[in-house]
């Protein structure tokens, strides 16, 4: 007889302590932990630039606007009353006159003067260069106009000095007509540039943007007018091609912030903050990659007014140079501490932020923010 082998039945098992099912408010408190443990668990930098180079930084860049805006207002004060006071050194493009290009390495400046002074021409009124060219090594003496009895003296005077022929002076006239249509087309151009730029950002994002945008150009124009004003640099031809070049590199860095606000809108929108949170953790998330855009586009500039001007002799580079020095670095500044800024002031009381009545992210909740966590701070207007 068979016997009928019984199977053994499995075990149930009782579930463990650790395992039971977590209670929806477990979960809940789990899931709200989340962004800020995700922000916390990296290891803060010790130091402000440390934070700054690694996203960690928590600046209170709208806090702080005041003290930009006052910086601005004083620098445009400044340019304005130097600009209506004392004017800009126009170059003879612009003014007319006369330069007279002497080749050879024998005559020197001090010489070039006296030979003016010698024939009643103020060497003070004079823009005297040495330059260099494919030829070699020249000095070009500009002046006012003279009559031709004077440019032929000046001319014999400066071959005699420098040891050359009378037919190898070369003298050039330049009317003041030339330099007046260069600035009108240089106007024409940055006024059509001002309202194609309003119109593209106003479609592409909005019309504060494309406010603010425009004002930080503006701004630019302004302030960079009145350093060469203030500081006496000459205004070339070259001068206003760089200042047009300024203007698109300005208007690029802030597009690059502009384009980072609209991100983190869509990001913080649904959260009830007030909109200097949106600013301030987009300026602390782009401020290192405009600074070390700003650098990186000044170096090559700074090699080109130091070797080409200064010791090629190149000076009509440094014309150049010193124009995009001082665009970029006006352009750099406008963008953190002029448009966004007054982007902040304009939108802060739109009725899509709620928060406006909130106090704005300070110091750690700031940094979580950054950082791509949400603040609990955060976390509970939204509830």
């Amino acid at each position: 007889m068979s016997e009928k082998t019984s199977r053994p039945q499995p075990r149930k098992e009782r579930p463990r302590s650790d395992e039971r099912p977590r209670s929806r408010s477990t979960e809940e408190s789990r899931e709200s932990k989340v962004g800020r443990i995700a922000a916390e668990d990296r290891v803060i930098a010790a130091t402000g630039l440390r934070r700054l180079y690694s996203g960690q930084s928590s600046v209170d860049f709208v806090g702080r606007r005041k003290v930009g805006f006052i910086i601005s207002g004083v620098l445009i004060l400044l340019s304005l009353l130097s600009f209506l006071g004392r004017g800009l050194d126009l170059g003879i493009d612009f003014q007319g006159g006369i330069s007279w290009d002497v080749p050879g390495s024998e005559l020197t400046i001090t010489e070039a003067e006296a030979v003016l002074d010698a024939n009643g021409v103020d060497p003070a009124s004079a823009r005297i260069q040495r330059r260099s060219s494919d030829s070699g090594d020249f000095i070009k003496i500009q002046v006012a106009f003279q009559p031709d009895q004077i440019q032929s003296t000046i001319q014999l005077a400066m071959a005699e000095a420098a040891g050359v022929g009378f037919d190898d002076v070369s003298v050039n006239v330049v009317s003041s007509s030339w330099g007046r249509e260069i600035t009108d087309k240089a106007l024409r151009a940055l006024l059509i540039f001002t309202a194609v730029v309003a119109v593209v950002i106003s479609i592409r994002y909005e019309w504060r943007m494309a406010l603010a945008a425009i004002a930080a150009v503006v701004h630019d124009v302004v302030i960079s007018v009145g350093i060469y004003s203030m500081l006496g640099f000459v205004v070339t031809p070259a001068t206003v091609i760089a200042f047009l070049t300024i203007l698109g590199y300005s208007l690029y860095d802030t597009i690059v912030i502009f384009d980072r606000v609209r991100e983190n809108e869509a990001r913080f929108e649904a959260l009830k903050v007030p909109y200097a949170d949106v600013v301030n953790t987009t300026m602390n998330q782009v401020v290192v990659r405009t600074l070390n855009t700003s650098l990186s586009s000044m170096l090559p500039v700074l090699s080109i007014l130091i070797v080409g001007a200064g010791f090629m002799g190149a000076s009509s580079l440094s014309e150049f140079a010193i124009a995009l020095l001082v665009g970029m670095a006006t352009g750099t500044y406008s963008s953190i501490f002029v448009a966004a800024p007054l982007l902040a002031a304009m939108k802060g009381s739109d009725e899509r932020w709620k928060g406006g009545s909130e106090s704005r992210l300070l110091g750690a909740d700031l940094r979580i923010a950054v950082m791509g966590g949400t603040p609990a701070s955060v976390r509970s207007r939204s509830r």
